[in-house]
């Protein structure tokens, strides 16, 4: 008995876990890789999201968040949280990152302007900063804190074994938050349709079709008799 629990003590200590760990492995394999894979991607992450922040190029700028948007997926994959990374790399790598980078090279945008006016919202930066840093201790402090806040979710995630991760979120997303899904694919809307409003402009110079006009013509108006004289033309 005593020869056993010392062999399961060594698996865990080599494996970095605890009994019934998700991290437990015989051999320490699997929590092996997962570690390192972890590391290298938080590691490249925030190395790219602070050369962002440094590069002095914004096209560099913005391959960089790309990197990072990489790295994210990652992580979300570690975490079984398969659907959060194909959403990533769809949404923000394939659209809105891409779209950053066709802006920024092709339009002409004078950058050396622009951050000569990044000193006078320092002090806003610095504090909407000291409340997200605020926010994450809070978060991170209370589940060390009270571990069995973990406990009282009213949804939990169910194993990975008993539902995919795309199933469980398309439950709650489209069963108790469907209203709430619902108002923000609206709110969407309204914000798409605005854009296009705010852009949208009318040239004086381009010759238009007005189908209310076309429609209320009759035969007095649509067409126009004129009499010719011989030898004269049009």
């Amino acid at each position: 008995m005593h020869q056993s629990f010392a062999v399961t003590n060594a698996k865990l200590h080599r494996a970095g876990g605890v009994p019934g760990s998700p991290w437990e492995d015989e051999e320490g394999t699997n929590m092996g890789l997962q570690a390192l894979f972890f590391y290298i991607f938080a590691f490249i992450a925030i190395a790219s999201a602070f050369m962002v922040i440094w590069s002095k190029n914004p096209v560099h700028s913005v391959l960089f968040l790309i990197l990072v948007f990489f790295n994210a997926a990652g992580l979300f994959l570690l975490l079984g949280a398969e659907f959060l990374a194909m959403i990533l790399l769809v949404v923000y790598v394939g659209a809105v990152a891409v779209l950053f980078l066709f802006v920024v090279m092709m339009l002409d945008i004078d950058f050396t302007e622009l951050r000569a006016g990044v000193l006078e919202y320092a002090p806003i930066g610095a504090l909407i900063g000291v409340i997200l840093a605020a926010e994450l201790i809070v978060v991170v402090g209370g589940s060390v804190i009270s571990p069995e806040i973990a406990k009282t979710v009213a949804m939990p995630i169910p194993a990975i074994t008993e539902r995919t991760n795309t199933a469980a979120l398309g439950d709650v997303l489209y069963t108790n938050y469907v209203y709430f899904f619902e108002i923000a694919a609206l709110v969407l809307l309204v914000a798409m349709i605005g854009a296009i409003v705010l852009t949208l402009k009318h040239r004086t110079t381009v010759k238009r079709q007005n189908i209310a006009n076309q429609v209320a013509r009759n035969p007095k108006t649509a067409v126009e008799v004129i009499s010719v004289k011989p030898g004269q033309g049009l």
